[in-house]
């Protein structure tokens, strides 16, 4: 795990009609502010990815098809720094990841024909106030290629 982030399994209620998928509301404790909601479509295969945001918290959830999420820790002071994370999120695994500023992450897309995130963030997206990396050409310790267990 990487310090301060959080993996909250979500509530889905399905009946003859179809499903509520609960996200984030404001009475919850994990709840701190809302600047925006956002969609990215991503397609299987495609990595989106590396950023972090320097005062943005993130809320992730994927709400069609899967994901996986990959986190890096390189704060200053973490105790998990150098730390690295994956969350695979999807119809397996209806969670809310909440990814504090400065954890370096992306999300790679797992199917066909794509995935939709929302992202519930803290604050309005400013651009300034986020740092990119290439995915595959950086310091980051971590390799997007799919891996047999």
């Amino acid at each position: 795990m990487i310090h301060d982030v959080q993996v909250i399994p979500l509530r889905r209620i399905p009946d003859e009609r179809g499903t509520i998928f609960h996200m984030l509301r404001s009475t919850d404790a994990h709840f701190t502010s809302f600047g925006e909601i956002y969609f990215s479509t991503i397609y299987k295969g495609v990595v989106k990815g590396w950023h972090r945001h320097r005062e943005m918290t993130l809320h992730y959830a994927c709400v069609f098809g899967r994901i996986k999420l990959v986190m890096f820790d390189d704060r200053d002071g973490s105790p998990s720094r150098g730390k690295l994370m994956e969350v695979f999120l999807g119809p397996d695994q209806h969670a809310l990841v909440i990814i504090p500023p400065g954890v370096w992450n992306g999300f790679k897309g797992m199917s066909d024909p794509h995935a939709i995130v929302a992202n519930c963030c803290s604050h309005p997206h400013d651009p300034s106030r986020s740092d990119r990396l290439d995915p595959f050409k950086n310091d980051i310790p971590y390799d997007w290629a799919v891996r047999c267990h």
